[in-house]
């Protein structure tokens, strides 16, 4: 069978001591997942059970990179987040079993057009020109779950030019990482190539062209991030 037109291969982010690379599927993002983060954003907090909006796999972009300021918004915002990378089917599965289905963990920025985000907030309307926008998923590389100690304590930090906007642990995420896997394998059938963002300290804020994002997690690959010029 031929296509259309050409279609472009699945984006892929490397995995720390493999030659291959971890192709990614499908991206989800849990909202409002540091209490902090919710405050800043004048929202409450869902402690019943976490909620998603998703990003298209091909707004996968490389850690280290530049992307153009994008179209449509005056109000350009960084998230540091956590991110899961699945590496076995999970369906239906306890945290324990949802654990087991984590392959790795990265570093990652979910950019954010804010102000079409919240116009849609505000409508209750899909958030998806603010969230879904290109490049705008940046993957520092995976590091295997083996390779990696417990969640809890490590630091999750973002500067831009060097100055320090967020900081937090591991620990404040509302739903842990077993948790979120548990839940989600409740809506889709998780596959490898599915990675999930878990949610953003607080301290988000805007960037412009010029800027330079780095960020962090404990133990994982660092994140950079440079913002050029709108096209």
């Amino acid at each position: 069978m031929t296509n259309l037109f050409s279609s472009p291969a699945w984006p892929t982010v490397p995995v720390k001591g493999e030659s291959a690379e971890y192709p990614v599927h499908r991206i989800f993002c849990v909202g409002r997942n540091y209490a902090a983060h919710a405050a800043e954003m004048g929202v409450e907090v869902d402690r019943e059970a976490p909620f998603y909006f998703t990003k298209s796999a091909l707004t996968t972009q490389a850690t280290d990179t530049e992307i153009p300021y994008p179209p449509g918004t005056e109000n350009f915002h960084y998230e540091m987040e956590l991110v899961i990378a699945i590496g076995a089917p999970v369906f239906k599965a306890d945290t324990a079993e949802a654990a087991k289905a984590i392959y790795g963990y990265a570093c990652g920025l979910d950019m954010t057009r804010r102000d079409l985000q919240l116009a849609a907030r505000a409508k209750q309307r899909p958030w998806d020109l603010g969230k879904d926008v290109e490049q705008s998923a940046v993957f520092a590389p995976i590091t295997k779950a083996a390779d990696f100690e417990a969640l809890g304590p490590q630091k999750i930090h973002l500067e831009v030019n060097g100055e320090t906007k967020q900081e937090a642990t591991l620990n404040d995420l509302i739903w842990k990482v077993d948790e979120i896997v548990s839940h989600l394998s409740g809506f889709y059938h998780l596959q490898p190539g599915d990675v999930i963002m878990t949610g953003t300290p607080a301290g988000v804020g805007a960037v412009v062209a010029g800027d330079v994002i780095t960020g962090g997690v404990d133990g994982l690959d660092p994140i950079k991030l440079t913002i050029g010029a709108a096209e």
